[in-house]
């Protein structure tokens, strides 16, 4: 099976995906061409070699109407034990605002160009219409308006307000519009049967935007990234963007350790900022076994827990990348009512599972199965357009079968805004997918 597999342990950017990308297509010439020629307004974008701690990769430089469109970089000097700035820039073209941490050493903040406030404002609509009249192919233009919907659903949720009226200020500047295009168009070129991604690295610190100082992620990263694992090993600077999010959300079926894949190619896509660590998303791609997992059973048996209880544990094992979480009444000894809690997850997810399970049930003890014969269909999603709002469709297949199923929660969000049925957003849906 043909896998993506996307390294993000410097989290994402869009530009820093594409970059990634870029190095696994055969002729990356031809399609920065291809790129330019789409019709993005007076968007011009290049490639050029860029190295992170002795490894070489590939760096995006976009230009609009002839200049480039930079992140508000703040250069920190700071009173580290190494001799490097923190340049906080990342390649994000996403937020009009500056980097700000809390140290107790003092930062001096360089500006290295001047901020003019000319950037405009785009609306979904604006976008939409941006992208209906791009020379790309339908597939693509569906891809890209999946982003940014993502996007700004994050943005209303952030703002308490409807997305009609959203507007994505950077996020909707023709260089963020470049680096979804170019990820969508590349990722139709290259044509993996699966995306994979391991955990997403966020960062840490606080960003400064015009509405005051935030936490990292910023709130519309840490809505995409929502039941998508995260974490941080704080490293200063915000590491994921909320388009480096949405790109990811939409594209990726799991999030996981990198499987057994022979590699045909693998790509180094290079931020600016300089850490520690090399800042890059790093991209595999081969061909994987990928429908045969090596899994774990984490087993306890519980009397002492309401079914509230329960099943919060059980959401949040399932929030934390676990398999599959299932919960059997039993009768236990003396007549008392139990429960079995099976917990189902990768064996390298072993010890952090058990770990939560000891603290979110009253168990004492469990039982530990190991198998190394799950079979399971690939899994993917992609997004059907009905006349009444997006459904995100579930696909499965493998061993000469396929299936499908709806997201519940989009024909519910339907039907409860449009006073429906289930049934008759599913009729709906099919429409959508024979159109």
């Amino acid at each position: 099976m043909r896998t993506l597999y996307l390294e993000c342990g410097m989290g994402a950017a869009g530009d820093m995906v594409m970059a990634a990308l870029l190095e696994l297509y055969d002729s990356p010439k031809d399609f920065l061409k291809e790129l330019n020629a789409v019709g993005i307004p007076g968007v011009t974008v290049a490639s050029e070699p860029s190295v992170k701690c002795g490894i070489t990769g590939t760096h995006i430089r976009v230009k609009v109407n002839g200049q480039e469109e930079h992140s508000h970089d703040h250069h920190h000097d700071h009173d580290h034990h190494h001799d490097h700035d923190h340049h906080h820039d990342h390649d994000h073209h996403h937020h009009d605002h500056d980097h700000s941490h809390d140290h107790d050493h003092d930062h001096s903040h360089d500006h290295g160009h001047d901020h003019h406030d000319d950037h405009s404002h785009n609306s979904y609509a604006d976008i939409e219409h941006l992208i209906g009249h791009l020379n790309i192919s339908s597939q693509v233009k569906q891809n890209v308006l999946a982003v940014y919907k993502l996007i700004a659903e994050a943005e209303s949720h952030a703002h308490g307000q409807p997305i009609e009226k959203i507007h994505f200020h950077e996020v909707g500047e023709m260089d963020a519009v470049a680096d979804i295009v170019g990820v969508c168009m590349l990722i139709e070129k290259l044509a993996p049967e699966t995306i994979l991604a391991s955990p997403v690295n966020v960062g840490s610190g606080y960003v400064r935007c015009s509405h005051g100082v935030l936490p990292v992620p910023a709130p519309a990263t840490a809505f995409i990234l929502q039941n998508t694992p995260m974490y941080s090993d704080q490293t200063l600077g915000e590491l994921c963007t909320p388009t480096g999010a949405a790109i990811l959300k939409h594209f990726v079926s799991e999030y996981r350790k990198m499987p057994m894949i022979s590699v045909e190619k693998l790509g180094y896509g290079m931020g600016t900022k300089d850490f520690e660590k090399a800042n890059c998303v790093r991209a595999f791609i081969g061909q994987a076994d990928g429908n045969k997992d090596e899994v774990a059973e984490l087993v306890c048996n519980l009397d002492d827990m309401t079914p509230e209880a329960l099943a919060f544990a059980q959401q949040l094992l399932m929030d934390e990348g676990a398999l599959d979480v299932y919960i059997t009444p039993i009768i236990m000894k003396k007549g008392r009512a139990g429960f079995v809690f099976t917990c189902m997850c990768r064996t390298s997810d072993c010890d952090r599972m058990r770990a939560l399970i000891f603290k979110h049930t009253t168990t004492l003890g469990m039982r530990e199965y190991f198998t190394n014969n799950r079979y399971a269909l690939t899994k993917e999603s992609r997004t059907v357009k009905t006349e009444l709002g997006d459904v995100r469709v579930k696909v499965s297949h493998g061993y000469g079968v396929q299936k499908s199923k709806p997201e519940y929660d989009d024909l519910a969000k339907i039907a409860k805004e449009h006073d429906m049925s289930i049934s008759d957003v599913l009729v709906l849906l099919k429409k959508g997918e024979n159109q």
